[in-house]
């Protein structure tokens, strides 16, 4: 402070301009020095020199201040300063207001040079106590070596910042420089654009994420959060803004980890197909986590299977490739073998479930063998990351992903954020291999109970063809079967149980085996359907508790005749056949369904119907007519109207029922669907002879006789003997214990049927006679004759049938 102005103020009793500065100085001068007053003070303490920023202060003039002691504005004068000769270096005291109040004030003396006067100087302590707290505020910020601090004029030119040279990646910044002396053109116009606003408007900016590169290296980029707002003078002007760069490399990173984590749990586990799932594992880490990815399994976990306990190289291959427009090195591509690592420290840790990071030089180093490296390691790499895949105890493989070209090497962080990925991704893989190893035990029992896919019959020739649920990924109880019976005649099954997985499976094989055994006692079709109902009703009685409303199902049977051109049916809560005749003329058979076969509450219904030669019978399950929106009679007309197009005489069922599947039902249906397709025979008028038997035992010889013409007629004399013999025992037992109406008839195909009805219910029954019985022996003979016989009811009538084997090579 220049003395002599202030001595010249304090005698004029005048105030100076601001600071004391003379008025020739332009009145200039930094807000830190606002409100700091100043006085002079002699040997004695008393007031020589007095400013006017002194006046303003403590509202005493000059003229009532000088001269006196300075005690007098000090109110409660401190101990230390009582009767004290010297002024202590610093303090704080109470002024006296001229308005009579006090005044807070924070004191600094220092001596003349060359003088006993005592320079004071003095601020409100608030003033003061702001301003060390300012300055605190801006050496903490500056000593951030993660927060970069600029100031920048109104030009925006580079005042002042604390940017150190290894901040910029080594290159320092000097005051004068702009943010294009320092950054690419376009990131630097993109910031300049943002401080000019905060520059022009006042409102400042907080946290606005930036991407910028270097000048010197303009192929890496960097996170910035910026902050700025504007600085003023003590008018309001501005005079600059000043930026806060903080790097925001961790807080990037740590977003892309947990994006990354979100959606490996997204993407990831949508499927139950083992490789689909390895697949989109390595989707999602590459390009994000690594510039390439490969998703490596152990090969029995492809079928479903638990890998061996300690893998190797050669005990995996490749399961998923990413990204798909990747060059891998020597064309490896998915299902390739991995080979044989060699014996390593390294690879050891991996076996025992580390994540393990390796450079370039150290792989190439542990590998050994040149030409493994060139097959193994992309182009342009130069780091890569290995994890396992462990889940439940068992190794299923290990995912790979290298980082090539200019992308940052792995870093430790990162293995561990892989580490996760790794586990959470082995128990999709897990699962879809579990998964894998269910549906292919449930599609394999599935095959193996359903009939074959076509049979030839004198009935009919039929066709099957199912499509499980999701489009092979569920496996049901929809079956379908055909059934021969005795007499040419042919039993057609479609029937649906409830449920999914291997608990269907089971509980179709046993409704299938119980219609067969059923199908073969030759019930009706409505009293067949009472006996299965109450099977269902026993499985669902003996079900684990909360399973009962999970057994149940539906079912269609038919049987159809070839000799009298009939087809009797009934329902059990099942979608009625469609019927397509030769003519081309198509229509869903009116039938009376009872109820599903759990419930079996009412009595079920046979329908007949008469069926020419060449008709289509379709029979299938409801996964065939609910694809449109569940309306199942909009699914019915869609089917009928395919049928009537599809059914041509001169193309082969199979192909017919494999092309309607495939037309009708969706990629991924929501049930299974199964179709089984008859066409119908008839056997000839000339193949058959009907004869009506009178209630007299002299027509045993009557028919005998008939016999004997019929085979004659069609060239059946070696047959002649052993039919004659069958005739007459089954005759002789209709006319000694059946009522009429009695009947006789032939039936020539492959087989000679020998059926002899009658209006008895009464149940033939095979005995063994004794020496001295006089008759027994009937049947007895029959069944040693006959290659088979049997016994059917209808109603209020039975059926008493043989079967002898034609030789079909004369």
């Amino acid at each position: 402070m220049d003395t002599a102005n202030v001595k010249n103020a304090c005698s004029a009793g005048a105030s100076p301009g601001a600071g004391g500065i003379s008025g020739s100085v332009p009145r200039l001068r930094p807000r830190a020095f606002d409100g700091l007053a100043a006085a002079v003070l002699d040997q004695r303490g008393a007031v020589v020199r007095w400013t006017r920023t002194a006046q303003d202060l403590t509202g005493f003039p000059a003229e009532e201040v000088c001269g006196r002691p300075v005690q007098k504005l000090v109110a409660d004068l401190p101990d230390a300063l009582r009767g004290a000769t010297e002024m202590p270096e610093s303090g704080r005291v109470r002024l006296w207001h001229r308005r009579g109040d006090t005044i807070d004030v924070t004191f600094r003396t220092t001596r003349v040079e060359g003088s006993a006067e005592v320079l004071v100087l003095a601020a409100p302590t608030h003033h003061v106590a702001d301003h060390e707290q300012g300055a605190a505020l801006l050496r903490a910020l500056s000593a951030q070596n993660r927060i970069t601090i600029a100031l920048h004029d109104t030009d925006l030119t580079t005042v002042q910042t604390n940017a150190t040279p290894d901040v910029l990646g080594g290159r320092p910044v000097q005051p004068g420089t702009r943010l294009c002396d320092v950054l690419c053109a376009e990131d630097a116009e993109s910031l300049e654009g943002i401080l000019r606003q905060v520059l022009e408007t006042g409102a400042p900016v907080v946290r606005r994420n930036q991407r910028v590169s270097w000048r010197h290296d303009p192929a890496r980029q960097h996170a910035l959060s910026l902050s700025a707002f504007r600085l003023e003078d003590a008018r309001g002007r501005p005079t600059g803004v000043a930026a806060l760069y903080i790097d925001g490399a961790d807080h990037l990173r740590a977003r892309r980890h947990l994006d990354l984590a979100r959606e490996v749990a997204e993407r990831v586990g949508g499927s139950l197909d083992v490789v689909r799932t390895a697949q989109d594992l390595a989707d999602v880490l590459a390009p994000a986590f690594g510039d390439l990815a490969a998703v490596d399994l152990a090969h029995p976990v492809f079928d479903g299977e638990e890998p061996v306990k300690r893998l190797g190289g050669g005990d995996m291959g490749n399961a998923g490739l990413a990204p798909a427009t990747a060059v891998w090195p020597a064309g490896i591509k998915r299902g390739d073998p991995i080979p044989l690592l060699p014996d390593h420290p390294t690879v050891r840790r991996f076996r025992n479930g580390e994540t393990v990071v390796f450079g370039l030089d150290d792989f190439t180093a542990m590998v050994g063998d040149p030409q493994l490296v060139e097959y193994l390691v992309p182009r342009d790499a130069h780091s890569v990351m290995v994890a396992p895949l462990h889940a439940r105890g068992l190794t299923l493989g290990a995912i790979t992903a290298w980082r090539c070209g200019r992308s940052a090497p792995f870093t430790e962080d990162e293995a561990d954020l892989m580490k996760q990925i790794a586990s959470r991704g082995a128990l999709a893989i897990d699962n879809a291999r579990r998964y894998t190893r269910e549906h292919r035990a449930a599609a394999g029992l599935q095959q193996l109970l359903l009939p074959p896919a076509t049979t030839d019959t004198p009935a009919a020739e039929t066709a099957g063809a199912y499509l499980p649920a999701g489009g092979g990924a569920e496996i049901s109880g929809d079956w379908y079967d055909a059934i021969t019976l005795p007499s040419l005649r042919l039993a057609l099954v479609a029937g649906d149980v409830v449920g999914h997985g291997m608990r269907a499976s089971a509980t179709m094989g046993r409704l299938r085996a119980a219609i067969q055994t059923l199908a073969d006692l030759e019930l009706e079709p409505d009293e067949l359907l009472t006996r299965i109902a109450e099977l269902v009703q026993r499985l669902a009685a003996e079900a684990p508790p909360g399973d009962h409303d999970f057994v149940g199902g539906t079912c269609l049977y038919a049987v159809y005749d070839p000799v009298t051109r009939r087809c009797a049916m009934a329902s059990a809560g099942h979608p009625p056949p469609v019927l397509v005749r030769p003519d081309g003329t198509a229509e869903a058979v009116g039938i009376s369904p009872g109820p599903p076969l759990a419930i079996g509450c009412l009595p079920y219904e046979t329908t007949t119907i008469d069926l020419e030669p060449g008709s289509v019978l379709a029979l299938y399950t409801d996964g065939l007519v609910e694809q449109h929106d569940g309306d199942i009679g909009q699914g019915l007309r869609h089917l009928t109207d395919a049928l009537a197009a599809s059914c041509r005489p001169d193309r082969a069922l199979d192909e017919t029922g494999q092309a309607l599947l495939a037309d009708l039902v969706d990629q991924a249906p929501r049930d299974d669907a199964t179709l089984l397709l008859a066409r119908t025979r008839a056997v000839p008028a000339e193949d058959t002879a009907l004869w009506d038997i009178p209630a007299d035992p002299a027509a045993v010889s009557k028919a005998r006789e008939w016999t004997t013409r019929q085979l004659t007629t069609w060239g059946l004399e070696e047959l002649l003997f052993t039919t004659e013999l069958i005739v007459s025992e089954l005759v002789t037992n209709a006319i000694r214990y059946g009522r009429l109406p009695m009947d006789l008839r032939l039936i020539r195909h492959d087989v000679l049927v020998c059926e002899v009805t009658d209006s008895s219910s009464t149940q033939p029954r095979l005995r063994r006679a004794r020496t001295t019985d006089e008759g027994g022996r009937g049947l007895f003979l029959v069944a040693q004759l006959a290659e088979r016989w049997g016994c059917r009811h209808g109603q209020n009538r039975k059926t008493i049938w043989s079967e002898q084997l034609i030789d079909c090579s004369r």
